[in-house]
């Protein structure tokens, strides 16, 4: 029976409740529900980190009327704070307000540490917060004679006592200064407790209160390398930037890169040097720009498939190059950021994901991390297009995974028109089936090349080529506008006018998207570039789905920033992807990305991955026979052997004939159809 002094505690928006004796510190009350609010100071109403607000009203769903008379009034700590640092209106410090009747407390984003964060813009919206870093501000007592206890070993047993954390270790490195620090800051510090490694360890010092605390949560992509500098305690991106992957240089893909490593002495130092030397480069560029301090970055996380994972690390990737594919270590990597060369404080530390196989990579972990396709009911594809393309899939049961080398013909290396997204490429485009005329769309502006003012609006970026989502488009276009046959050959012209935009390039034909400077025209090396790219992907998507016993999908995701500007229908069109419901197919960004802000923010989140990754069925597609036959059907448009009805239907097609067009032989010219924007 609930004795009578006990009132009842709801903390919103987790909902948690439980029933607390009055005069129980709400702070105490959070902790033992596991409501987790951020507390520097240990409790004394200095860090004012634990700020909540009372939700005043009837609560039917409770039982209760919430009012600020279940709090008690503003008490001594509460004061101080006000006169030193200011406390907004209805703010109350959870350290000190204690419980008194029943009510209902809300916890402001800024001061949860275990939410939801609410910056849309910057894609925390939902993510947990329990870093794996955290502050805590304690006031020493001074040496004496009779207390011959070592200042770091009281320095240990306060934090221990304040913050409860257990078998505290100081890095050897802050042991050289703990006394100058201590004694600059008159005895009163912050100590970052890293408490993600097998003992926890003070890994900084500050003098007095210190309440900065940021991550970086980087994903090495073979193309490009993007990071996020975060609050580590609100989870707010302070700052976001990319840059190509020097590696480039080296080779277009994975394995030319790996072949460098083999084939020259000090390739694999190259490879590293590049790769680091570029993210020490956007560390610096995202302090800048956020004004935050070096010394306050204190974790990063990294995401990158095997051989990115690798370099990066300074491990050889040659291995991974040859069956059986073995891996260094698959398992989590827990290591200083100074120790592979990262220009980061000593303390900092560094954490990459799990490894899912040997082409399978933490990218690949990171991204079931963000998108979790094991708590779907329906069958999941999640397809994380780049040059060496992930594929994840939930069949409703089981989760498999794998990796196709797609290469860079998506990102415009590998056709002569083609480009990196940046201003004045093309994205969009759409044929004309009655002159077989383009108009398009460039990034930088809104307006499309057949508008009013377009000329203008491209004054100064130029239309300089075609980019990815542009480049699946335009083969689409000339797929439904009859150019091209279902295996994907450019047909002769039939009219004087056609003699105009389909040319002929020595044995075979190409076509003219733009007349100008430059001249941007799609040859049939283009086209079967993109086919090889394509066919690659959607081999191992069959594979998968053979693997899992799947006929049909419920819903395909298209994840990385490629991912995101690809209109669905155009990847059905092309055969990128498996038949489906254009509504069930969707881009969720830099699901990489995504699920390394997890990993920072949460250690949580991190255990979930981490045993995640040990329940996926990887599948090495260099080793099953079968990929090769699925590579050969998927060359056709949208693909030889699968009919793809619903697309057909999308785009109003002829009904599917199970043959190909031999080569040479004439599409049927389709009537007019409407255009698509």
């Amino acid at each position: 029976m609930t004795a009578p002094q006990d009132a009842l505690l709801v903390f919103q928006p987790s909902g948690r409740k439980g029933r607390f004796p009055v005069g129980t510190p709400i702070l105490d009350a959070a902790r033992e529900l596991g409501v987790y609010v951020e507390s520097v100071c240990g409790g004394r109403g200095i860090c004012g980190k634990c700020q909540v607000s009372v939700a005043s009203g009837k609560f039917a769903k409770f039982g209760i009327e919430s009012s600020e008379e279940g709090l008690s009034p503003k008490g001594f700590k509460e004061e101080r704070y006000d006169q030193k640092r200011g406390l907004e209106p209805g703010m109350r410090l959870s350290c000190s307000a204690t419980l008194q009747g029943d009510i209902v407390i809300d916890i402001p984003d800024a001061f949860r540490v275990a939410g939801q964060t609410i910056r849309k813009d910057a894609n925390t919206l939902g993510m947990l917060r329990d870093p794996a870093i955290r502050l805590c501000y304690v006031e020493l007592d001074q040496p004496d004679m009779h207390n011959p206890l070592g200042d770091g070993d009281r320095l240990c047993q306060a934090i221990e006592r304040q913050f409860d954390i257990s078998n505290l270790h100081i890095q050897h490195h802050l042991k050289a200064e703990l006394q100058k620090i201590l004694r600059r800051g008159n005895w009163e510090v912050t100590a970052a407790v890293h408490l993600d490694g097998s003992q926890p360890e003070i890994v900084a010092l500050y003098e007095g209160l210190s309440d900065e605390m940021s991550g970086i949560a980087v994903d090495i992509g073979s193309t490009t390398i993007a990071a996020h500098l975060t609050d580590l305690s609100t989870g707010e991106i302070l700052a976001s930037a990319g840059v190509a992957n020097p590696q480039i240089r080296f080779g277009e893909d994975l394995m030319s890169r790996v072949s460098y490593v083999m084939m020259n002495e000090r390739g694999q130092d190259d490879l590293n040097k590049a790769v680091i030397n570029a993210v020490n480069s956007l560390i610096g560029q995202l302090l800048d720009m956020s004004g935050r301090k070096r010394s306050h970055l204190l974790d990063c996380v990294f995401v990158a498939n095997p051989v990115m994972h690798h370099l990066f690390l300074g491990w050889d990737p040659t291995e991974i190059g040859q069956a059986p594919f073995a891996l260094v270590q698959s398992t989590p990597v827990h290591v200083p950021a100074h120790q592979i060369g990262l220009d980061l404080p000593k303390g900092t530390q560094t954490y990459l994901l799990p490894l899912i196989a040997g082409h399978v990579g933490a990218d690949a972990a990171a991204v079931l991390l963000a998108e979790r396709p094991q708590e779907n009911e329906a069958p999941t594809l999640i397809v994380d297009v780049g040059t060496n393309a992930e594929i994840a899939l939930w069949n409703g049961k089981q989760l498999f995974a794998a990796s196709s080398p797609t290469g860079p013909a998506f990102e415009g290396a590998e056709t002569s028109c083609g480009q990196r997204a940046a201003p004045g490429a093309i994205e969009r485009i759409r044929i004309n089936r009655d002159d077989l005329s383009c108009r398009y769309k460039v990034i930088g502006t809104e307006q499309w090349s057949d508008e009013d003012g377009f000329d203008e609006s491209v004054q100064t970026t130029g239309v300089t080529g075609i980019c990815g989502s542009g480049i699946i488009e335009i083969i689409g276009e000339m797929r439904l506008a009859g150019i091209l046959t279902d295996d994907g050959i450019i047909r002769a012209p039939e009219t004087d006018a056609e003699k105009a935009v389909l040319v002929e390039n020595g044995r075979t034909w190409s076509f003219v998207v733009r007349e100008g400077t430059p001249r941007l025209v799609v040859t049939q090396n283009d086209v079967r570039a993109i086919q090889l790219a394509k066919a690659a992907l959607y081999a191992g998507v069959k594979l998968l789905m053979d693997k899992a016993d799947l006929q049909t999908l419920g819903e395909i995701k298209l994840a990385g920033a490629f991912g995101s500007y690809i209109d669905p229908a155009y990847a059905m069109l092309l055969g990128l992807v498996p038949d489906c419901d254009v509504a069930n197919v969707r881009a969720v960004g830099n699901a990489a990305g995504q699920g390394a802000l997890r990993a920072l923010l949460s250690r949580g989140e991190r255990r979930s991955i981490e045993d995640t990754a040990q329940t996926v069925t990887k599948i090495e597609t260099a080793l099953e026979p079968a990929f090769q036959q699925h590579f050969v059907d998927a060359m056709g448009i949208p693909n030889s052997t699968d009919a793809f009805p619903l697309t057909r239907a999308h785009f109003e097609m002829d009904a599917f004939v199970s043959k190909t067009a031999a080569p040479g032989d004439k599409p049927k010219r389709r009537g007019r159809r409407r255009e698509r924007r």
